[in-house]
């Protein structure tokens, strides 16, 4: 990863910190570890409104219900391909966090979304809106895997199961214990290019995330979708996750859950998965034949045979 970080130095030179401390300044001067919001409550439809909220088919108590929550810099739309496979067995609700996709925006406060718990809480809303209390099968791409697993620990009897898509506990790099594929110095550097070059650091990334084979069709869609993100919500949404360290948490997981890991990726390394698979009880590690970080629109069919496998669907 230190490679590409310094290729992407190469091509938008020195990175300017400017913008970064002064963002930092103001997340970190508001005490982000406790986060209060004056707004006052918000009614269902605010909510649903608020989130961009969809439900297939009508949420009967009878019938499993799909929560998909995308991950940063992406929307609802990146789970098109996985749907389709669930019509008729499950009730889906798919939404956006706010900042992203199609939300409110004028809903978006920094202080609350500097942490990942202000998702956490979209989370809940969105479920608390529609009225689900319990039997939740959650499924998450990248951050929205932590986001599930916080949400589950606050609210375990919300949840069933827990389908991570390519999860990290931590970006970072803790040697010798734990290797999350990056030290924090080049985190540090990517969203520094970040501030300095928004829309050339999404046309540069988003190929790799999507992986060498489907490159130039899927790093498309993926660079389009981070440049139609407002550049200051994105880096407050990047500045949680990338600096998110959850891996205290995972012991606190009480609801079982299936790892899906992608065969090669540079965003979260095999020793992540296997790692969140020991930490994790009642876990099942399943390693997918894929290049890159998004399997659920790059090789739909293995994650949908995978779900379907794993909650008794198939």
């Amino acid at each position: 990863m230190r490679k590409l970080v310094l290729a992407i130095n190469q091509l938008f030179l020195t990175p300017n910190r400017a913008r970064l401390h002064a963002i930092l300044r103001t997340v970190q001067a508001s005490g982000v570890q406790n986060l209060r919001t004056d707004r006052p409550e918000r009614t269902t439809v605010e909510i649903r409104k608020r989130n961009n909220v969809h439900v297939i088919d009508a949420i009967r108590p009878d019938v499993p219900v799909l929560v998909y929550a995308h991950g940063f810099g992406c929307s609802q739309h990146m789970w098109r391909h996985i749907t389709p496979a669930f019509e008729g067995k499950c009730h889906q609700v798919l939404f956006d966090y706010v900042g992203c996709g199609q939300s409110d925006l004028a809903a978006f406060d920094p202080v609350k979304y500097a942490s990942l718990k202000g998702y956490v809480q979209d989370l809940l809303d969105v479920c608390d809106a529609l009225g689900i209390e319990r039997g939740v099968h959650f499924v998450g791409h990248s951050v929205s895997a932590s986001i599930g697993l916080l949400a589950s620990i606050e609210r375990p009897m919300l949840f069933d199961r827990l389908i991570l898509v390519g999860p990290s506990p931590c970006y970072i790099n803790h040697a010798p214990d734990y290797l999350g594929g990056f030290e924090r110095q080049d985190l540090e550097g990517l969203l520094d290019l970040m501030d300095q070059n928004f829309m050339g650091w999404s046309s540069y990334l988003a190929p790799i995330v999507a992986g060498a084979p489907q490159a130039d069709s899927l790093g498309g869609e993926l660079s389009e979708s981070f440049c139609s993100t407002d550049p200051t919500m994105a880096r407050i949404f990047a500045q949680a996750t990338f600096f998110a360290d959850t891996r205290e948490e995972l012991s606190r997981v009480t609801r079982p859950s299936l790892i899906l890991q992608h065969g090669n990726d540079a965003l979260a390394p095999h020793s992540v998965g296997e790692y969140m698979h020991k930490k994790l009880r009642d876990s099942t590690l399943e390693v997918l034949d894929v290049t890159g970080h998004c399997a659920h629109m790059s090789h739909p069919h293995l994650v949908t045979a995978a779900m379907q496998r794993y909650l008794s669907l198939a």
